[in-house]
């Protein structure tokens, strides 16, 4: 933890995924991001170090990010959390109608956000960036030079398309004129654990992963079929 920064990567459930608390250490506010799998071992890690919760962001809308029930799926998430811990809940605009159907959580308990949006907790700003294509609504979170990128973006590979609302133009669209032009000292934060590296920086990501090597949309969507 850096004296400007609680940033905070936490293993979660059996699927690889990672939550991320983020937030102030002077003020000690943080939030949670894809808060899923296990509600309370989330919240007392925060106990434990002495933040106080007053957010969660959501990547997108999958129950192994944000809990809830989908085709039969389901996963602790958002609906123990917000009987245990009541907080906004920072969703993208284009998202927002497929969280409430698969957390059932309210209207009055999400905040929708557009591209561009930023959060302030504490001293930290959160920033928003709309990354569709892995879904109509999925969203990274830029923290300085951290990029928490949710399924659009592994550290090897990105976010499949064929699930219901994703869109291989799309993500091509995010990959290449919303995170390939991101600084070189970016350090990337995915939502999986998959592959030997649990981030990366930029640089390195753009030279070793094939999701941000394509050339054209044509052998993008020759190559994700």
């Amino acid at each position: 933890m850096s004296d400007e920064i609680y940033f905070r990567q936490i293993p979660a459930g059996p699927m690889a995924n990672f939550v991320y608390a983020v937030g102030c250490p002077r003020t000690r506010e943080c939030v949670l991001v894809d808060p899923a799998w296990e509600v309370s071992g989330l919240l007392a890690a925060l106990d434990e170090d002495g933040m106080e919760l007053t957010g969660a962001l959501i990547t997108h809308y999958h129950p192994d990010h944000c809990g809830g029930s989908l085709f039969g799926f389901q996963a602790e998430g958002l609906p123990e959390l917000m009987t245990r811990k009541p907080v906004p809940v920072h969703v993208n605009e284009h998202e927002a109608q497929g969280l409430k159907q698969v957390t059932g959580i309210s209207d009055s308990d999400m905040v929708k956000r557009s591209s561009g949006d930023r959060l302030r907790v504490g001293d930290v700003e959160v920033r928003f960036l709309h990354t569709p294509g892995h879904t109509p609504g999925s969203q990274c979170f830029l923290v300085e030079n951290r990029l928490v990128a949710g399924d659009t973006l592994f550290v090897q590979g990105c976010g499949r398309v064929d699930l219901p609302g994703g869109d291989s133009e799309q993500l091509y669209e995010s990959l290449t004129r919303v995170l390939q032009p991101l600084p070189d000292d970016t350090i990337l934060y995915p939502g999986h654990h998959y592959g030997p590296e649990a981030s990366a920086p930029m640089t390195e990501v753009r030279q070793k992963n094939f999701a941000l090597q394509v050339s054209s949309l044509d052998d993008w969507l020759r190559l994700m079929g």
